[in-house]
């Protein structure tokens, strides 16, 4: 509570370096413990310099959220309950509520009700589920038996992405067996969407099992690949289509912002983090796949030892051991209800005009993207300056930007992702930046 209290006052950033840290809670082991109250106190003054204002409202580093008090409370008690939360029967109490919080995002995002919710890490790994389920399912389409015969003489699965997808895609790619040489990408436009017109054509030259990658909140423009345009191309070549949505898919839950998302419901499946938009504390993303049948075949597992019953968590994750995840997100919906998730959405969006709007007041100040949800890019006139202004502006300490490479210049990048941030918060930062930008 006191590290909480202090977000408005500390600098963002932190004011230690990783070989501090070691020096602060290193050495040898000691041969005799300290009582548990003294560990913790120890532990909490040592760590102060070298934590990030990350629940605060003025990190924008990234797309990190903070966590709402609700969220934040449930973690707690889900590590004081210490339940494994891979079956139904073994803990009935926080499968329930990661079920329902699953049937309540499905039903905010208007995705189909049917679908399979798995709570894993956050984007990688809700990217690398989904994908080893399209992977599964689209050999099977093909006639080829995956958990039987193994990838070995397996036809070769086309990966179709965008030129600006998510670094994640290809890594979970790289996880799957799929190589680089499997990886079609498809042009997109200046800011970073799909091409429908480059799409018809690329599937008109791919042979074999398809699957078709599209994006929902590019990570440096913010902008959302045309799903409504996209998808029906990639169905009608015999796609599975998944969307990575890891910010962006709660554009959906927002009724000003849902037209970013068209034509979001007639994909196969969709990735999305609650650590980013819904903020709830780190680590929970989620993975959903229209059909649980395609989840069940990728991943139910063996064991004369397990007992099931139904859908559980192990049948739709890697995953048979693991904490509670979802309740915290059961509680970040349950405080904020359905108007107030919108209400968070369009809070977010808000802050992001504002900022671009005060940056483009500042001379020497270019504002790179259009900003039609939560992400702003800017840049000085060279990427030298661009650069040193972001460091400057962390060594300052009011809020964080992080620097990034759009077509090929240094750009620093805004992402608005925390229910804490305030109107006071981004004029805050906007007069720090006044104050760094070179006469």
């Amino acid at each position: 509570m006191a590290f909480l209290g202090t977000l408005d006052d500390r600098p963002v950033w932190p004011r230690a370096t990783l070989d501090d840290m070691l020096v602060t809670f290193g050495g040898p082991l000691p041969d005799e413990g300290l009582d548990p109250v003294e560990v913790v106190e120890q532990m909490a003054a040592g760590a102060d310099p070298g934590l990030v204002g990350i629940p605060g409202g003025r990190f924008f580093g990234f797309v990190i959220g903070g966590t709402l008090p609700a969220a934040l409370a449930a973690d707690w008690l889900v590590s004081a309950w210490d339940q494994n939360s891979g079956s139904a029967m073994l803990t009935p109490t926080t499968v329930a509520l990661e079920r329902i919080a699953g049937r309540w995002m499905l039903d905010l995002l208007g995705l189909p009700q049917t679908a399979s919710v798995g709570f894993v890490t956050g984007g990688q790994i809700a990217n690398f589920t989904c994908l080893a389920t399209a992977r599964h399912a689209v050999l099977a389409r093909s006639g080829w038996d995956l958990a039987e015969r193994g990838l070995r003489s397996a036809p070769a699965v086309r990966f179709v992405v965008g030129a600006d997808r998510h670094g994640s895609i290809d890594r979970a790619a790289r996880f799957l067996g799929i190589g680089r040489a499997e990886i079609v990408v498809v042009d997109a436009d200046d800011q970073g969407r799909m091409r429908p017109e480059a799409l018809e054509r690329t599937l008109e030259r791919c042979e074999g099992p398809l699957i078709v990658c599209l994006q929902a909140g590019e990570v440096h423009t913010g902008a959302f690949d045309d799903l409504a345009a996209l998808i029906p191309i990639a169905h009608r070549n015999g796609a599975w289509v998944h969307v990575d949505g890891a910010f962006g898919l709660w554009a959906a839950a927002s009724p000003a912002l849902q037209h970013l998302t068209a034509g979001l419901e007639a994909a196969d499946s969709w990735a999305t983090d609650a650590h980013k938009t819904l903020n709830v504390p780190y680590d929970c993303g989620m993975a959903i796949v229209r059909d649980p049948a395609d989840s069940i075949a990728a991943f139910r597992t063996g064991g004369d030892y397990l007992v099931y019953t139904g859908l559980d968590p192990w049948d739709v994750t890697p995953e048979l051991s693991r904490r509670a995840r979802g309740v915290p997100a059961w509680a970040a919906l349950r405080s904020l209800g359905r108007s107030g998730v919108a209400a968070l959405v369009d809070r977010l969006h808000e802050h992001a005009v504002a900022m671009a709007d005060g940056l483009a007041g500042i001379d020497g100040v270019e504002v790179v993207n259009d900003v039609v949800y939560t992400q702003v890019m800017f840049r000085l006139g060279s990427d030298d300056e661009t650069r040193a202004l972001g460091a400057a502006l962390l060594a300052e300490g009011t809020a964080v930007v992080t620097g990034a490479e759009w077509r090929g210049h240094a750009t620093q990048r805004c992402s608005m992702s925390s229910w804490a941030t305030t109107p006071d918060d981004v004029e805050r930062t906007l007069t720090a930046i006044r104050s760094l930008v070179p006469a």
